[in-house]
């Protein structure tokens, strides 16, 4: 996987409607799954109990948070696209995120970015992406979400 180069943000306003890339394959891990429990305090035992799952869960296995997938978003951004003359980015917000299919403890996941939208805002350019984090040998992804990120050149 070869790295986008985006020589200034304004750039962005050119490219509306085409993929920026895609990622290579991630492998979500139950060490990654418990750390995201510990940062968040959230163990539900969905997430956590291995024994549990085995009796209790369609899936027999432990799931990733659905926030985990989400947060590795910027991640996924540094590796599919860089800026050059860009002096700093912000997590803007995001207008839509649905969390669509489980990520099972140790499936490999992806992310696919599309550019939406990029306009002049606050003095910077305000990109609107989509993204959808896959998941390995599975028809329907993990989650879709439409990023904004406030670029500052």
């Amino acid at each position: 996987m070869s790295k986008k180069i985006i020589d200034s943000p304004k750039e962005f306003k050119e490219i509306i409607g085409q993929s920026l890339g895609t990622t290579d394959w991630k492998l979500v891990t139950q060490k990654e799954i418990d750390s995201f429990a510990n940062a968040t305090e959230d163990y539900q035992w969905i997430h956590v109990d291995k024994e549990k799952v085995i009796k209790d869960s369609p899936f027999k296995k432990t799931i990733a948070h659905g926030y985990y997938s989400l947060s590795l978003i910027p991640k996924f951004i540094d590796e599919i696209w860089e800026c050059k003359n860009l002096k700093l980015i912000l997590n803007y917000g995001a207008e839509k995120i649905r969390f669509i299919s489980p990520v099972i403890c140790n499936s490999y996941i992806r992310a696919n970015i599309i550019v939406l939208d990029a306009k002049d805002y606050k003095g910077g350019i305000l990109l609107s992406s989509k993204v959808t984090v896959e998941i390995k040998s599975q028809k329907k992804p993990a989650l879709y979400a439409e990023t904004l990120s406030l670029l500052y050149y």
